[in-house]
């Protein structure tokens, strides 16, 4: 495992550190793009989904770069203080230090809103940003906090997380509940996507369960409406949830993959 330090953007607290695990490419003279991970709200780069295509890329002799956001899995600093803005950050650094050639975003969830975010940052950095061969996003969340979240909230959980800062919502995958805060709600507002058109730079395949209970299947149809190119495909499956982890759906993802 190896550290970069990463510098708050915007000089508002100190320097936190991000841990990533970079896996080199053994194909040489093949050119073929290697994988990034950008994981969900609360998840780390150990996931099920991670871990299979890390292991996947090992056989292939493909590059693979896996991390975790501030305040998740063995990065620095306090969940409780991130942002989308500082997660995306976090990304930025770790891919412009890490990812070398052309690159694959695969972005689960949360970091299926982070993937589009970011590869309009790489397209403003021009020479100096990894190629985007495509794209692969797994059940899809942007615009999270203000679509799925704040507009869900009854109007105590509104009124709690605006004068108490936060309100911790449960969670079937954390038995403590995970803290929305004031403060990501508030700077989620400044990354909103779905209001317009959406230009990813590359062809992008979603893979959305139609029982996921977290990410409705109706949010993925509407993100395809709003990306701005042909190429674009929406796998839904029919049985499949919000992690899409089983054997059958680790297949379709890694097939996903080998469409780039």
């Amino acid at each position: 495992m190896s550290e970069v330090p990463v510098t708050n953007l915007a000089l508002e607290s100190p320097a936190r550190t991000i841990a990533v695990r970079a896996r080199e490419s053994k194909s040489q003279g093949k050119n073929r793009p290697g994988l990034i991970w950008l994981g969900g709200f609360k998840s780390d780069m150990k996931g099920t989904k991670a871990v299979a295509l890390d292991a996947w890329a090992e056989a292939e002799g493909r590059a693979c770069l896996r991390f975790d956001y501030s305040g998740h899995g063995e990065s620095g600093g306090d969940f409780a203080d991130g942002t989308i803005g500082s997660w995306l950050e976090d990304s930025l650094a770790v891919v412009t230090r890490f990812a070398k050639g052309p690159q694959i975003l695969i972005g689960s969830s949360m970091g299926g809103w982070i993937a589009l975010l970011l590869a309009a940052q790489l397209r403003k950095l021009k020479g100096l940003a990894p190629y985007l061969a495509g794209m692969v996003l797994i059940a899809p969340a942007p615009d999270f906090t203000e679509e799925l979240m704040w507009k869900a909230f009854s109007d105590d959980i509104k009124r709690e997380i605006e004068t108490k800062g936060f309100w911790t919502r449960p969670s079937e995958y954390d038995p403590v509940g995970y803290p929305i805060t004031r403060k990501l709600i508030e700077d989620g507002r400044k990354h909103l996507i779905m209001g317009g058109m959406i230009e990813p730079g590359c062809p992008v395949h979603i893979l959305q369960g139609v029982q996921d209970p977290d990410v409705p299947w109706r949010h993925a149809v509407e993100l395809v409406s709003r990306i701005a190119r042909d190429d674009v495909v929406l796998t839904l499956i029919k049985d499949g949830d919000h992690r899409l982890s089983r054997p059958e759906d680790l297949e379709r993802l890694i097939a996903a993959v080998k469409e780039f």
